[in-house]
């Protein structure tokens, strides 16, 4: 009389892209790190803030370059 409820089990969860997934995992190894003193998350933060700015700018000035 007794069901088996993994027959009866609903999936309710949906299929996470390549880049949520790696996002999610890059978040959580940020987490790690922090929580375990080895990364400041706050220092990484700005770190990224900045190396992201600096090759932002240089890929303009590299798309500016090409149009002259």
């Amino acid at each position: 009389m007794n069901k088996k409820r993994s027959d009866k089990r609903k999936i309710t969860s949906k299929e996470l892209s390549s880049e949520d997934e790696f996002v999610i995992k890059l978040e959580t190894l940020i987490e790690i790190l922090d929580s375990k003193k080895i990364l400041s998350k706050k220092e990484f933060e700005r770190t990224l803030t900045m190396r992201l700015h600096e090759i932002s700018k240089a890929r303009a000035f590299e798309d500016l370059d090409e149009e002259i």
